[in-house]
């Protein structure tokens, strides 16, 4: 059985809250690193972007993270800009979901290497499944859900959707 979880207007709308509370805690900040790991997470930071340069006065800088999701330790992370301009900039790393919190967790570590002024999490889905000590700073929607259950986000033009399998 396939449940919809969340329509498309419901996703554009979490992603301009979402916008609207990064905004908020960088209201100081010249730039704003907005990182997504790659997959759902860099199209939904990708949307937040779009919002954020309506209504921040920041330079935004979108980056994309990229790690082997089932093995990051062995395969590391790597960003699509260098540590050079991530240094000592607020970042905000973003996830369509937060399911166990391994890669939300691997992308934090690789940016705490680096001095940096402060750093967020935020995300459209959070499971409640994490098996780390790390939890989203922002999320759209907060699900419990069993283990055998999938949440499958889709991200097409004018199409977005969150399921539940």
């Amino acid at each position: 059985m396939v449940n919809q979880i969340l329509t498309h207007d419901q996703i554009q709308h979490i992603a301009k809250r979402i916008a609207y509370q990064i905004c908020e805690a960088n209201v100081n900040q010249k730039e704003i690193i907005i990182a997504g790991i790659e997959g759902g997470g860099i199209h939904f930071a990708k949307k937040i972007v779009a919002v954020l340069k309506k209504i921040a006065e920041a330079k935004l800088v979108l980056c994309k993270i990229s790690m082997d999701k089932k093995n990051p330790l062995k395969s590391g992370v790597e960003t699509s800009i260098p540590e050079e301009e991530y240094k000592n900039k607020s970042i905000v790393i973003i996830d369509d979901v937060l399911n166990s919190g391994t890669t939300l967790i691997y992308g934090v570590h690789h940016f705490l290497k680096t001095p940096i002024k402060q750093l967020r999490t935020a995300v459209l889905v959070n499971r409640n499944h994490k098996k780390y000590p790390i939890k989203a700073d922002y999320k759209g929607i907060s699900l419990s859900t069993s283990l055998n259950e999938h949440i499958r986000v889709e991200f097409e033009p004018k199409n977005n959707a969150v399921y539940l399998d």
